[in-house]
Formats: structure tokens, sequence, C-alpha cells
């Protein structure tokens, strides 16, 4: 494992289990919504492709997503392991709410100094509308992804709750 995706819905903890693969594995973790929203009020990065490309041209990388449409194949292509975080909804959704309440109320700071306001809770690119109605399209995407012939060759790891992702990064 040295060029690793980690995969799965809004929600599913991939940020969270990137950066305590990085600790153990030694390997950099590049959050890709970081890589993604650049700038003030959500602008997204015009140079991502190469971006990605140059961070994954690298002997090794953590990276926590199943990438943007534009970079998604390069991120396959390039990866040598895959670790799906296959959560249910009601695993997923209490820790979106959760999160999403946390950042409001503080005013954290996210990618490109951007934050989530109350007015952003009414939207549906909200991450606890989109983490609720994306759920089994991005299941079925990864499904296939995971499946497809041209990405037999990656070491895929499937965790369907959070007691098994633990017990599997304790192990390692």
């Amino acid at each position: 494992m040295q060029r690793i995706l980690v995969v799965g819905v809004t929600g599913s903890g991939k940020s969270t289990l990137a950066r305590a693969l990085s600790s153990r594995l030694g390997l950099p973790h590049h959050e890709m919504d970081a890589l993604y929203f650049n700038g003030p009020d959500w602008s997204v990065n015009g140079e991502l492709t190469e971006d990605v490309s140059r961070l994954t041209a690298e002997p090794g990388w953590i990276i926590d997503s199943i990438g943007y449409p534009e970079v998604r194949d390069l991120l396959w292509n390039r990866a040598d392991t895959v670790i799906w975080l296959d959560c249910p909804k009601r695993v997923v959704m209490p820790r979106v709410l959760r999160r999403s309440f946390r950042r409001t109320v503080t005013r954290e700071a996210l990618f490109g100094g951007n934050r989530e306001t109350w007015k952003d809770w009414l939207s549906r690119e909200h991450p606890a509308w989109w983490a609720w109605s994306q759920h089994g399209t991005r299941h079925r995407e990864i499904e296939s992804r995971v499946n497809d012939p041209r990405f037999a060759p990656l070491h895929t790891l499937r965790f369907a709750h959070p007691d098994d992702t633990a017990a599997w990064l304790t192990s390692l």
C-alpha cells in the first residue's frame, strides 16, 4: 500500500482514516476537497488536473476521495489500493449532521477559507443534503469501479462498519 484511495459516501470517515493512515504509514495525505475548492466562495481550482497529476506521480500518497470526474480515472489508474468505507445511511447521516452543525456554529474555516453557514443548510449542495440524496448513487458508482476490469489490479478493502475499519487500522 503506497498509493491509496480512501473512498466512500460523504460522512463515511474518509478524511479521518486517510489522516490516520498517513500517520501510520508515513505517506502524505492530500484532501481532495482542499485540492478542488481553492478559494473564496467555493471557487474551483482551474489547475486541478495538473495538481492531481503531479501529486499522484509521486511514489506514495493517500487521497480521500473517489475523485472529481475530471481526475477520477487518473486517480484510479495510479492507485495501488482502494479502501472503500461502505457505511449505511444510519451511520453517515448522524456524522454529517454533527460535523456540519459544529462547523456552522464554530465558523470553522474549510477549503479555500470557506465556511459553512446556516443559509447553506437550505442548499442541495450542503453536505447533509448531499449525503442523503447521493448515498445510493455514490455506492453504486464505487461498486461499479471496484468491479471494473480496468481496476482489477487494485487491492481493494471494503469496510461496512466503522468498527471493522478501526479493527483493521489497529492491526497495521
